[in-house]
């Protein structure tokens, strides 16, 4: 409650601090940007607002970076997903949001070296966490834009160089990540505080923004294309920021602090995230004070939107093979209970991964056919019959699970299933991964997924359509089912592998597919209120839409109003590719 006060308490004078000064005399009982700047607390306090960049499971309402995001093959929501931007819009709110928390880690970066009472130890601390944040800002506005302007000093309108920033052009985005770059070096050597937190920033924090901003760049760089509107491919630049993400994800993996949590599905649905040592940063949420809706929005009347059938191939068998290749019954028809009267796919869930029967109910659920998850005769829907069940933690009362703004579960921010990934991923990339990497990396993963270990040389999988090697398609279906529903991360892993096309629906059908529900009786009754199916019997929950892929989606249009604003200065702000 003390850190949600000093949350409050920042948010409430940025606002000031952000603005021109508009006032000659200084109001002697309230903060002003002369009378803040004069003690580490209030350097804290400030900090503190940087944590609001980390959504989680969002703040009241249906938010958030877990779940919600549906423009992906993981998921079908229950409004056909388009891409995020089909059209030139007027604004975007990541362009002019982003710029603000850049300047408010530069005032910060300004302010403390002329604050008298810190040492240098502090000074340095804090102005790393505020070059951290500078940098996590400046990253989501490249992989989001491309070339974007750098911002690394704060501007007052008495500014001689204002126009420079005001009205400059796009920088190119290698320059940006390589000053990226060098703000997280900064970070990882200089913040000394804090060292066994999980809700503070950290070292161990700089360093797994390190692992992803750094994995994210070296495969952008890898597989990137001319032909797309984009810079040639870059692998020296690729190899440099992989081994850079390889040796911070190493850091962490190092440090006795965190270790693999016993339950998968306990990282997601804990009321308490602080004994967990999996996590290396986690939100706290608070009953009455800092609430989510992530729950209600997988339990409700509403119909939710349901994992897709090519994310449900993709998850391995127990022995250890694909849909293609196994052995063990690969049948997805699920069994109709004449008692329930619900298709049941307790056998189904048997034979695969055990982290499918963590994130999916093993009723199935749709329209004409709702499965009642508690004792209070809701029925929950799917949009692909496949409900989303890893959020969800019968032991919580009804009350905080089925209604929104109630859910009080912890979101994990970053965490160490991640970094193995991470780690994994760079050693791959790089063509160097040994059998140590995957058994300190991967096959820890796999254990808890009661998997055989992955080698260095797995067999060929029919369904791999990345023109990728065979071990780092295993790689990358490790993220994908690790990482299901988590924090966006397939949708910008599609980016970075330069994989968008795979979203395009026409082409790429079974992203839009649910469940084989063609056994229960409904089905063949041509009154009742069922789901619309495909000749194969599969839910499909296309809507009749199609998402076409064009090589501009890799990017975010430039905001016309940007666009205006330099026209109306007699300036030029160059647009993305294809828009």
């Amino acid at each position: 409650m003390k850190s949600i006060k000093y949350i409050v308490l920042a948010l409430s004078f940025v606002a000031v601090l952000s603005c021109n000064k508009f006032l000659d005399k200084k109001p002697l009982d309230k903060f002003t940007d002369d009378n803040f700047w004069t003690s580490e607390n209030n350097v804290q306090t400030f900090a503190n607002t940087f944590y609001g960049q980390f959504s989680g499971y969002g703040n009241g309402g249906g938010s958030g970076v877990f779940y919600f995001p549906t423009l992906n093959d993981n998921q079908a929501s229950n409004g056909f997903t388009q891409w995020s931007y089909t059209n030139v819009p007027a604004s975007i709110s990541l362009w002019s949001s982003g710029y603000t928390e850049l300047r408010r880690a530069n005032l910060m970066i300004d302010r403390i070296p002329g604050i008298a009472s810190m040492s240098d130890a502090a000074k340095n601390n804090w102005i790393g966490v505020a070059r951290l944040y500078r940098a996590l800002m400046h990253y989501q506005l490249v992989r989001a834009f491309g070339d974007i302007i750098y911002v690394d000093k704060v501007l007052d309108v008495t500014d001689e160089d204002k126009e420079l920033y005001l009205y400059g052009d796009r920088q190119d985005r290698d320059l940006v990540m390589d000053k990226v770059l060098e703000d997280l070096n900064f970070a990882v050597a200089n913040i000394t505080m804090n060292p066994t937190s999980r809700v503070l920033f950290n070292a161990n924090v700089a360093n797994a923004i390190k692992s992803e901003i750094c994995l994210y760049e070296g495969t952008f760089c890898k597989y990137r294309s001319a032909a797309d509107g984009q810079k040639p491919a870059d692998a020296s630049r690729a190899n440099k920021f992989l081994t850079e993400a390889k040796n911070a994800s190493q850091a962490i993996m190092s440090n006795s602090m965190y270790s693999l949590n016993s339950s998968y599905i306990g990282n997601y649905n804990s009321d308490d995230l602080k004994d967990n040592k999996e996590m290396i940063l986690y939100k706290h949420y608070v009953t009455g004070a800092l609430v989510h809706s992530t729950i209600d929005y997988t339990c409700s009347s509403t119909m939710q939107s349901g994992m897709s059938k090519d994310a449900f191939d993709s998850y391995l068998f127990t022995d250890g093979n694909p849909l293609a290749t196994t052995t063990l019954d690969k049948s997805d028809h699920p069994k109709y209970d004449a008692t329930t009267k619900n298709l049941l796919m307790n056998d189904l869930l048997k034979v695969r991964d055990a982290r499918l029967s963590a994130a999916i109910d093993s009723v199935l659920m749709y329209r004409g056919n709702g499965y009642v998850r508690f004792d209070v005769g809701m029925e929950t829907t799917s949009s692909t019959g496949y409900g989303v069940y890893k959020f969800d933690n019968s032991k919580f009362p009804v009350i905080y699970r089925n209604q929104t703004s109630s859910n009080y579960s912890d979101a994990p921010i970053y965490w160490l299933s991640n970094i193995l990934l991470n780690y994994a991923e760079a050693c791959a990339e790089l063509g160097s991964i040994t059998q140590a990497d995957l058994d300190k990396s991967i096959n820890l993963l796999r254990k808890r997924a009661k998997l055989p270990n992955l080698t260095t040389s797995p067999a060929a999988d029919p369904a791999n359509n990345m023109g990728v090697s065979n071990i780092i398609w295993e790689v990358r279906r490790e993220r994908r089912v690790e990482l299901m529903y988590d924090n966006n991360d397939r949708y910008w892993s599609l980016i970075r592998w330069h994989q968008l096309d795979k979203l395009d629906t026409k082409n790429h059908p079974n992203q839009v597919l649910g469940a084989y529900v063609m056994d229960d009786p409904i089905m063949s009754d041509p009154a009742a209120n069922k789901p619309t199916v495909n000749s194969a019997g599969y839910i499909d929950a296309s809507q009749g839409l199609n998402r076409l892929y064009e090589a501009k989606h890799y990017l975010y249009p430039i905001p016309s109003g940007q666009i205006d604003l330099y026209k109306a200065a007699g300036k030029t702000l160059t647009q993305n590719y294809g828009w």
